[in-house]
């Protein structure tokens, strides 16, 4: 036995270096695909980042993605008996111990054979009830929702579906390399190439004294930029209804991402109102300003508070600016719902521009739930494209005698129908008021465990009362 050890021993060297040189040499080998992909994928993206909306070279990119995920799709809904077989297979095995409410929910003890009923068979029938009301729209709306389909990302990867097809193997590994060895060095260049172009060239309208012809040209730089900005990212945004594109006034749209204002940027020339940041994010905040009138305020002050909302009166009743940009959700939500709107903005007589986005999550998930800023461009950068449609709505004022919160109702539920939303009954509070991510969760799990606590409670009081009248 000591002698075999020792022989392992002295074989472990030459071991580790079979396993260096080989993998030297599959490096050898991938080297020079991978660079030449890279430079390749940077003219690109350069292209489409730049003047890629003329030449529309980012569409035939989701073209090219939409072939791959039809593919997948269609290996994938090959062999739906297998699943069908295993889902009926646990299915079975559950019916065997007792009636089953639900997947998640506890089976019922067995029926006896008498037929008679005892109180506690309806015990697992109130707790799928109670799960339901525990697990509402309202906690969901700030967590990524799940995918129907399967994008071939590794964050949204399903039990079985590797496992399906070898050529779905080959199809993911295929795509972890280009998403993470040519396509994110390559945004990651672009973007920091982009951001310094945004900051010189809006310092340097700035330096414009103020007249239309500053105006024009601020308008040009500010959406080629941000369209050389989005497109570092592979965003792709199809506009509609551009009759409706807002040209005063104020223009508010549902909230999902910091990049809903880059979004529409690239479309119009806005003004935007906004909680100070730090970052990336103040970085833009403080390039924008130095060309055009943006509004920045710190949420914590209340002192401004009055004074941003004189300067949204003043500025939304000047024809010749821009038209201002509000998101008055006032909280980012996962694009699935749309929260109660602040009534701050529709309190003021000026014209607004509804504008509904709605973003495609086969390509990316563009909703920040991120702590951090850079954290959210990365997973951005990591994923294949972001894409959404950007549906322009009828302008709309408030009626003679219409309550701002009405009217903000109003505006609210045809974004919500136009892109397809469901409204809330709450507002961005309900999450501002938790922190971080983290402490969201952490919030989330103890509400649900005092749910729990208060209706065991209540169960068990009914029992002691049904046995003290039994007696």
């Amino acid at each position: 036995m000591e002698k075999g050890e020792k022989m392992m021993l002295d074989s472990f060297p030459e071991v580790l270096k079979y396993v260096a040189d080989y993998q030297l040499l599959v490096w050898e080998t991938l080297r020079p695909v991978i660079l030449g992909g890279q430079v390749l994928a940077f003219f690109y993206f350069l292209l489409a980042a730049t003047i890629g909306g003329r030449l529309k070279l980012r569409k035939k990119y989701i073209d090219l993605l939409d072939h791959v995920f039809n593919f997948a799709s269609f290996t994938l809904s090959e062999s739906p008996e297998e699943e069908d077989d295993e889902d009926l297979a646990s299915l079975e095995e559950e019916e065997d111990e007792g009636v089953v409410i639900s997947s998640e929910s506890p089976s019922a003890g067995s029926v006896s054979a008498t037929g008679s009923f005892s109180f506690q068979d309806a015990i697992p029938y109130i707790t799928a009830g109670m799960r339901a009301v525990v697990q509402d729209c309202v906690l969901t709306s700030f967590t990524k929702p799940e995918l129907h389909t399967w994008n071939m990302l590794s964050r949204t990867i399903r039990r079985r579906n590797l496992r399906q097809s070898p050529s779905l193997i080959a199809f993911w590994l295929v795509g972890f390399i280009i998403r993470w060895a040519i396509l994110m060095p390559v945004r990651v260049f672009l973007f920091l190439i982009s951001l310094p172009t945004l900051i010189v060239l809006c310092i340097a309208v700035g330096l414009l004294p103020d007249s239309k012809i500053k105006k024009k040209i601020n308008a040009q730089v500010v959406m080629w930029s941000f369209d050389f900005v989005a497109g570092s990212l592979s965003v792709v945004a199809r506009f509609h209804n551009t009759e409706n594109r807002p040209t005063h006034g104020i223009a508010v749209a549902n909230h999902t991402s910091p990049i809903d204002t880059m979004v529409l940027s690239t479309d119009q020339c806005y003004d935007m109102v906004g909680q100070k940041s730090k970052g990336i994010l103040g970085v833009f905040m403080t390039a924008l300003s130095r060309s055009s009138s943006h509004i920045w305020f710190d949420r914590k002050e209340t002192r401004e508070r009055s004074k941003v909302a004189q300067m949204l009166q003043s500025h939304a009743q000047d024809t010749t600016k821009p038209p201002i940009l509000i998101f008055p959700e006032g909280i980012c939500v996962n694009n699935t719902a749309v929260l109660q709107f602040k009534k701050g903005a529709f309190e003021i007589d000026s014209v607004i521009y509804p504008v509904a986005i709605r973003f495609d999550r086969r390509y990316g998930d563009a909703f920040w739930q991120e702590d951090h800023f850079g954290g959210h461009i990365f997973n951005m950068m990591t994923s294949w494209a972001i894409v959404c449609d950007v549906w322009y709505l009828p302008p709309m004022r408030r009626a003679e005698n219409e309550s701002a919160a009405a009217f903000a109702n109003r505006v609210r539920a045809l974004i919500a129908h136009r892109g397809g939303f469901v409204e809330l009954a709450w507002d961005g509070s309900i999450k501002l008021a938790q922190g971080s991510t983290e402490g969201w969760k952490e919030k989330q799990q103890q509400l649900r465990k005092r749910q729990q606590i208060q209706y065991a409670r209540n169960l068990s009081q009914s029992d002691d009362e049904s046995v003290i009248k039994a007696a």
